[in-house]
C-alpha cells in the first residue's frame, strides 16, 4: 500500500511535465507558424519591390532614350542653323570683300573680329577631356585636334577660276562623301593584290623568257611579297595556245603587265594575243616590247628578214605606249635587261613607288595617322567583295525590295537595325550591294559604311576587326584617321561613342550596313549596340539568314525576301542561255518549269547556278543529261556538288581530277584561301594553262572566286558541297591542314615571313590544337610583328591565351626571343631589323597596358639605332617619338616634354623646319601642353604645325597616289565607254590638273590637249567643254611663259563662251580677265587689255549682284568640269544639278602682280589676301585630295 501511494505521488509530476512539454510545443508550433507567414509576407514585398525597381528602371531607360533621341534632335536642328548662318555669314563677306558694304564691320561676329565659328574638323571642346570615358591615344588626340578647314573660309575669292574649289559647307561635305564613299567598280586587274605578268613569246624568244623566269623572277617575286602582293607570271607555250583561246582572253583582261617577246617571225595566237593586249586595248595596262634584233654586225641584215606578218604587228605595237627594248646581245643580257625594265614598270607604275637616281626604292613616308594600325587588305577584301556583289545584282530585279529599303530607311527617328531576311542564297548580299550602289549615286550626302562577311571562320567575321574598321572609315569621313586603343574590348565599347559624337558633326545621314551579320563570331554578344537607340541620323541595315537570326533581333523592322517567281525564274535561265548561244525546246522548258515551283529550287543562288549548269556542261554532258541531273537535286548544296562532279568529268587526266579534289580540299581547310602561286608551289606538276583553264570553270560555275588574290569559295554552300563530296563531311581537315603547315613552315625556316605565312599558320596550328607548335611561331619575332603592324592585335592575344599565358608571360617569352636574336645579329641591316622588333615589342606591352614593361625595350631601339646607325639619324627621332608617348599614358610629362624635343630637332635637323615629321612632333608637343593646361602655348605649337602641313601639302607621295588612282579609273573608263566619251575628257582634264599641281607640266599639256581633242571629236568644237580645255591649255602655257600660245587659246575661248553664254556670265567674266591681264603683259596690248578688264569687272560684279539666294559660292557649275549650266556632263545619271562650285585659275596667280586696283581694295592687299588663299587651299585640297579636279 505504501508502494502504491509512492508510486503515484511520482507519477503525477511526470504527467504534469508531459502536459507542460505538450503545450510547450503547441506554442512553439504557433510561433514557427507564425514567423514562417511573416517571412512569406516579407519575401513578397521583396518581391514587390524588385518588380517595382525593375519597372522604374525600365521607364527611365525609356526616359532616358526618348531624352536621348530629343537632344539629338534639336542638336541636329541647331547644326542645321549654325550652318545656315555660317552660309549666310560666308556670302556677307564675300559681297564686303567685292566694296559692297552690307553691315559695318565693326559688329561683324566673323572670323575677323575673332569670334570663333565652330565647324566640322575645326577644333572645339567637344574633343577635349576624354570624352569617351577612357584615356585617348596619343594619335587620337593628335589626328582629332588638328584644324582641317573646309574652304568655306576662302571670302575673298571672287572673281577667279580654276582648281581650287570655292564652294558651301554642304557641296564640300557632299565632294569629301562622294571619294570617301566611292567604291568604284573597277576590272580586276587594276584593284588586284597579285602582279600578273603576261609573257607573249615566240619560238624564237623563248630562251629569254626561260632564262627571265628561272633567273629573274623569284627577285619580282620576294619584292612583290615584301609589300604585301603576290607577283605571278602568265604564259601559254605556243604549241598549246590554240587550246586555251577562252583562257588567254580572261588572262589579258587579268593582267598588270603584258611583255611581247619578238624577233622575226609570229604565230597566229602570238598575233591574237598582241592585237587584244596591244592593239584594242593599249591604255588598261603598262606594255614592255622586247625586240631581238640578232648580233649587232647583222643588225640590219636581221631587220631587213621580218616576215611580213611581224612587220604588220609591229606597225599596230608601234601606236600604243610602251617600253621598248631593242637588243642584239646574249641571251642572259636580254633576259636581264626585260628584268631591269619590268621592276621599273612595277615599282613606278604599279605600286606607286618613287625611284632614286641610282635606280634603288626611295622609302616614302608612311602617312601621318597616329597610331593607328590596319590591314589595307582587309580593307581591299571588302571593296571586291562589294564589285562582285553589284556585278551579281545586275542579274535580278530587287526593285520591289529598294523601294521598302528606301521607305524604311526615311522614316523619322527614332529608328532600329533594319533586318534583312531570306534564306541562304536568296540574294540578301546582292540585295545590299545594288541598294548601296544606288545610294551613292542618288544621295551624295550620306556616308554609307558597309562590311560583307565571308567565311564563317575567316577575318571577314572576326567582330573587333568589323567593328575596328568601320571606326577607322567613320573617322577618315571626318578628316582623320584615330589613333584608336588597340584593346580589342574598348575598340567594341568605343565604336557606339564615337558614332555618336560624329554623327552630330555629319550633315546628313550615316548608314551602317553589315551583311551576313549572323556569321560573325559571337554576334549577339560584341554587336550589343544595335539594341541601343540610335542617333537620330544614323540607320543600320543588317541581313541575316531566317534559321539562324537571333531571337531578340526578330522584333526589329524586316524585309524579308521571297523566292523568284517563275517569270523571274524563266528570265534568269533565258538570259543565260542567250548569252551561251543555247535554245531550249519547248518540253526543256517545261521540265524546268515544273522542277522550279518549291521554296528551295526558286532560290536566287539555285536558279543561277542551275543556268550556269545548263550552259556550261556542254563540253562533258550532253543538255539532256544535265536537265535530267539537274532534276534531282532539290537544294543548293546537292545542285554544287553536281557542278563538281562536271567539273571533273571535264578533265582530261586523272592526275587533273586529283589535283583538283586536292586543291578544292586545301581552300576549304585553309584560313583565309589559297593564292594561285600557292597552288603552283603545293603542285609542282601542275602547269599554269591547267590550272587556269581549271579555276576558269570552277568560276564560271560559281564554285571558287578571287579575293585579295586569293582564291575562295564564292558561297558557303560551295564549301559545304565540297565537305561533303571530298572531306567526308569535314572529318578529313586534319590532314590538309597538315599539308598547308608544312608548307608555310618551310617558307618560315627560308625566311620567307609575309603576310600570308602569319595569316594561315598560327590559325592552323590553333585549329590543329599544337600549342607548341604555336607557341614557337608566336616566338618568331616576324610573324608577331606582322600581325600586330596590320592591326590584328587581338588574334595575336587570342593566339597566347590559347597557349595559355598571360600578359607578363607574354613579354617574358618575347624578351627572350629578342635576347637569342640579338646574339645573331652583325651586319648593319639586321641591326636594323632588331631595333626595329624592339620598337613593335615597345608599342605592343604599351598597347597591353604594361607600360613600365614597355620602356625597356623602346629605351633598347634607341640605343641600337644611336650606336648602329647615328645619334642624329631620323629613326632615332622616330624611337624617341614612340617611348615619349609611353611617358605620356604613364603622366610623366616632363620626360615626354624633352624626348618630343629631341625628336624634333632631329627631324629639323635631318628634314629641315618646315617638314611633316616636325608638323608631328609640334602636334604631340600642342597636346602634351593641352594635357597641362598650357593652353597658349599648345596654340602656338599647333600653329605652327598647321603652317607646316601647308606648305608641304604639295609633297609627291599624296598627289602621287591620287594621280595613280584618277589613272586607274580613267582606264576603267576607256574600258567600258569606250575611249571618245564626255566622262572620259573629263577625267583626262582632271588628271592634267593633277599633274600641274605636281609641277609636271609636259604631262599636264599632254593630257590636256588628248582632253580637248576628245571633246571635240565627241562634242563638237563650240561646246562650252572645248571652252574649259582651250581656258586650261591656255593657262598653261602662261604659267610657262609662251604668251603667243596662251593669247590664242584665250581669244578661242572667249570666242566659244560670247557664243554660248548669257552676256552676264560668271566664265565670260573669267575670260575677259585672264585676257586682259596677258594683253596688259604684252605692251603691245596694253590698251586693249584695259578695255577688256574694265569690262571683266562690270560684267563680274552685275552677275554678283544677280546671284540667287540659293547660290553660296560664285562661278561654274561644280558637277562637272564645264563652265556652262546646261553642259551635257550635267545629265550623267545620278549627278547632282545643284551642287555649285567656283574656281581658281592658274594664270590669277601667274598676273596678280599686274592689277592695280581690284573692287576698290589697294593691290597690296589683294595680292596678299589671294596669296594667303592659294597656299591655303594648297593645304586644303592637296593633303586630302577630295573633290573632283578641274581647272574650272
Amino acid at each position: 500500500m505504501e508502494n502504491v501511494v509512492k508510486g503515484r505521488t511520482l507519477n503525477m509530476p511526470l504527467g504534469r511535465l508531459l502536459i507542460l512539454c505538450f503545450s510547450g510545443c503547441q506554442a512553439l508550433q504557433k510561433t514557427y507558424q507564425k514567423i514562417l507567414r511573416e517571412k512569406e509576407s516579407a519575401l513578397e514585398a521583396k518581391y514587390q519591390a524588385m518588380e517595382r525597381a525593375a519597372t522604374f528602371e525600365h521607364d527611365r531607360d525609356k526616359v532616358k532614350r526618348q531624352f536621348k533621341i530629343f537632344r539629338e534632335t534639336k542638336e541636329k536642328e541647331i547644326q542645321d542653323l549654325l550652318r545656315a548662318k555660317r552660309d549666310l555669314e560666308s556670302k556677307l563677306q564675300q559681297l564686303q570683300a567685292q566694296g559692297i558694304q552690307i553691315y559695318d564691320p565693326a559688329d561683324s561676329d566673323s572670323d575677323d573680329n575673332g569670334t570663333t565659328v565652330t565647324t566640322a574638323g575645326t577644333q572645339c571642346e567637344y574633343w577635349s577631356g576624354g570624352v569617351l570615358g577612357s584615356e585617348p591615344s596619343l594619335g587620337s588626340m593628335m589626328q582629332l585636334q588638328q584644324t582641317h578647314r573646309g574652304p568655306e573660309f576662302a571670302h575673298s575669292l571672287i572673281d577667279v577660276e580654276g582648281p581650287f574649289a570655292n564652294v558651301s559647307r554642304d557641296d564640300w561635305d557632299a565632294a569629301v562623301a562622294s571619294l570617301l564613299q566611292v567604291s568604284p567598280r573597277v576590272s580586276q586587274a587594276l584593284w588586284s593584290n597579285t602582279i600578273r605578268c603576261y609573257l607573249i613569246y615566240t619560238q624564237e624568244t623563248r630562251a629569254e623568257m626561260q632564262t627571265f623566269i628561272q633567273t629573274h623572277s623569284l627577285r619580282l617575286q620576294r619584292f612583290c611579297e615584301g609589300l604585301g602582293h603576290f607577283y605571278l607570271n602568265v604564259s601559254f607555250p605556243e604549241e598549246k595556245a590554240a587550246l586555251y583561246a577562252a583562257e588567254r582572253r580572261q588572262e589579258i583582261e587579268r593582267s598588270s603587265v603584258c611583255v611581247l617577246l619578238l624577233k622575226s617571225s609570229v604565230s597566229s595566237c602570238v598575233v591574237e594575243d598582241v592585237e587584244e593586249a596591244f592593239v584594242k586595248t593599249p591604255d588598261s595596262r603598262p606594255l614592255l616590247l622586247y625586240l631581238r634584233t640578232g648580233d649587232r654586225k647583222g643588225e640590219k641584215e636581221e631587220v631587213s628578214t621580218l616576215s611580213p606578218s611581224t612587220r604588220d604587228l609591229l606597225e599596230r605595237v608601234n601606236k600604243a605606249d610602251k617600253s621598248v627594248v631593242d637588243y642584239a646581245g646574249s641571251v642572259e643580257d636580254g633576259a636581264a635587261l626585260i628584268f631591269t625594265q619590268l621592276e621599273r614598270i612595277i615599282k613606278q607604275e604599279l605600286l606607286g613607288l618613287e625611284l632614286e637616281e641610282s635606280g634603288g626604292v626611295e622609302e616614302r613616308e608612311e602617312e601621318d595617322s597616329g597610331d593607328m594600325l590596319w590591314d589595307l587588305h582587309d580593307e581591299q577584301e571588302q571593296i571586291e567583295a562589294f564589285q562582285q556583289a553589284c556585278s551579281a545584282a545586275s542579274r535580278f530585279s530587287f526593285q520591289k525590295y529598294v523601294d521598302q529599303l528606301n521607305d524604311m530607311v526615311a522614316a523619322p527617328p527614332p529608328t532600329p537595325p533594319l533586318l534583312v531576311s531570306g534564306a541562304p542564297g536568296s540574294g540578301k548580299s546582292l540585295l545590299l550591294a545594288k541598294w548601296i550602289e544606288l545610294q551613292q549615286k542618288h544621295s551624295p550626302n550620306t556616308l554609307i559604311l558597309y562590311h560583307f562577311t565571308g567565311h564563317p571562320l575567316s577575318t571577314s567575321t572576326d567582330p573587333v576587326l568589323i567593328i575596328k574598321r568601320l571606326t577607322v572609315k567613320l573617322l577618315q569621313h571626318f578628316w582623320s584617321i584615330s589613333g584608336l586603343s588597340m584593346d580589342p574590348s574598348k575598340i567594341l565599347e568605343e565604336f557606339p561613342r564615337w558614332l555618336e559624337r560624329l554623327s552630330a558633326r555629319h550633315h546628313g545621314n550615316i548608314i551602317i550596313i553589315i551583311d551576313s551579320i549572323d556569321q560573325i563570331q559571337n554576334a549577339e554578344r560584341h554587336m550589343k549596340w544595335l539594341i541601343d537607340p540610335l542617333p537620330a541620323n544614323v540607320r543600320v541595315l543588317v541581313s541575316v539568314n531566317v534559321e539562324t537570326c537571333p531571337q531578340a533581333w526578330r522584333l526589329w523592322p524586316t524585309l524579308h525576301l521571297d523566292p523568284l517567281n517563275p517569270r523571274e525564274v524563266k528570265s534568269v535561265i533565258s538570259t543565260e542561255c542567250v548569252n551561251s548561244d543555247i535554245k531550249l525546246t519547248k518540253d526543256q522548258e517545261k521540265k524546268l518549269e515544273r522542277h522550279c515551283r518549291s521554296a528551295a529550287t526558286c532560290n536566287a543562288l539555285y536558279i543561277t547556278l542551275l543556268a550556269r549548269l545548263i550552259t556550261q556542261s556542254r563540253s562533258s554532258w550532253t543538255l539532256e543529261r544535265t536537265l535530267q541531273q539537274c532534276a534531282l537535286c532539290q537544294d543548293t548544296i546537292s545542285l554544287y556538288r553536281l557542278g563538281l562532279k562536271v567539273v571533273l568529268d571535264s578533265l582530261g587526266t586523272d592526275q587533273e581530277k586529283h589535283i583538283m579534289k586536292e586543291l578544292l580540299c586545301l581552300v576549304c581547310a585553309s584560313h583565309n584561301g589559297i593564292s594561285e602561286s600557292e597552288a603552283l608551289e603545293l603542285f609542282p606538276d601542275l602547269s599554269f594553262p591547267a590550272l587556269t583553264s581549271l579555276l576558269h570553270n570552277l568560276e564560271r560555275l560559281l564554285i571558287i572566286t578571287y579575293t585579295c588574290g586569293l582564291i575562295r569559295f564564292q558561297h558557303p554552300q560551295a564549301c559545304e558541297a565540297v565537305n561533303q563530296e571530298f572531306l567526308d563531311g569535314g572529318k578529313c581537315h586534319g590532314s590538309y591542314r597538315e599539308k598547308i603547315i608544312r608548307f608555310f613552315s618551310e617558307q618560315l625556316k627560308q625566311d620567307r615571313v609575309t603576310w600570308r605565312v602569319a595569316d594561315e599558320l598560327p590559325w592552323l596550328l590553333q585549329q590543329q590544337e599544337d600549342q607548341s607548335k604555336l607557341q614557337m611561331s608566336l616566338l618568331n619575332l616576324f610573324v608577331s610583328q606582322n600581325l600586330y603592324k596590320r592591326g590584328h592585335f587581338s588574334e595575336l592575344l587570342t593566339y597566347w591565351q590559347f597557349v595559355g599565358k598571360d600578359k607578363c608571360s607574354m613579354a617574358t617569352e618575347y624578351f627572350d626571343s629578342l635576347k637569342e636574336f640579338e646574339k645573331t645579329c652583325e651586319s648593319e641591316q639586321s641591326m636594323s631589323q632588331l631595333a626595329n622588333l624592339y620598337e613593335t615589342l615597345g608599342c605592343f606591352l604599351k598597347d597591353l597596358g604594361l607600360l613600365s614593361q614597355a620602356v625597356a625595350p623602346l629605351q633598347r631601339s634607341l640605343e641600337i639605332r644611336e650606336t648602329a646607325l647615328d645619334p642624329d639619324h631620323p629613326s632615332v627621332a622616330q624611337s624617341l617619338h614612340q617611348l615619349a608617348g609611353v611617358y605620356v599614358h604613364w603622366r610623366k610629362f616632363g620626360n615626354a616634354e624633352q624626348l618630343y624635343k629631341q625628336a624634333m630637332e632631329i627631324c629639323e635637323n635631318a628634314y629641315g623646319p618646315e617638314h611633316s615629321t616636325v608638323a608631328r612632333e609640334l602636334d604631340s608637343l600642342s597636346l602634351l601642353y593641352q594635357k597641362q593646361n598650357k593652353y597658349e602655348q599648345a596654340e602656338k605649337l599647333r600653329k605652327r604645325s598647321v603652317k607646316i602641313r601647308q606648305k608641304t601639302a604639295r609633297q609627291k607621295g599624296h598627289m602621287y597616289d591620287f594621280a595613280l588612282l584618277k589613272r586607274r579609273a580613267l582606264q576603267l573608263e576607256e574600258l567600258t565607254l569606250g575611249k571618245d566619251s564626255a566622262d572620259c575628257a573629263k577625267t583626262l582634264n582632271e588628271l592634267g590638273v593633277l599633274y600641274y599641281l605636281q609641277n609636271n607640266l609636259d604631262a599636264a599639256k599632254m593630257f590636256l590637249t588628248r582632253s580637248l581633242e576628245m571633246r571635240q571629236r565627241v562634242l563638237g568644237p563650240d561646246h562650252t567643254d572645248c571652252a574649259q580645255s582651250l581656258n586650261n591649255l591656255a593657262a598653261l602655257h602662261s604659267e610657262r611663259k609662251e604668251y603667243e600660245s596662251a593669247e590664242e587659246l584665250y581669244e578661242r575661248t572667249l570666242d566659244i563662251r560670247k557664243r554660248a553664254l548669257a552676256p552676264d556670265h560668271p566664265s565670260l567674266a573669267y575670260t575677259l580677265k585672264h585676257l586682259a591681264m596677258l594683253y596688259k603683259r604684252r605692251v603691245r596690248n596694253y590698251r586693249k587689255g584695259l578695255q577688256l578688264s574694265s569690262s571683266a569687272e562690270h560684267v563680274a560684279i552685275k552677275w554678283q549682284l544677280l546671284m540667287p539666294s540659293g547660290r553660296s559660292g560664285t562661278g561654274p557649275d561644280a558637277s562637272c568640269s564645264s563652265a556652262s549650266d546646261t553642259s551635257d556632263t550635267n545629265s550623267m545619271p545620278g549627278r547632282k544639278q545643284h551642287h555649285r562650285q567656283t574656281y581658281i585659275t592658274f594664270t590669277d596667280f601667274c598676273f596678280m602682280n599686274e592689277e592695280s586696283d581690284v573692287c576698290g581694295m589697294p593691290t597690296p592687299f589683294i595680292v596678299l589676301m589671294h596669296h594667303y588663299f592659294f597656299f591655303f587651299f594648297l593645304y586644303c585640297f592637296l593633303l586630302r585630295p577630295l573633290c573632283c579636279f578641274s581647272l574650272e
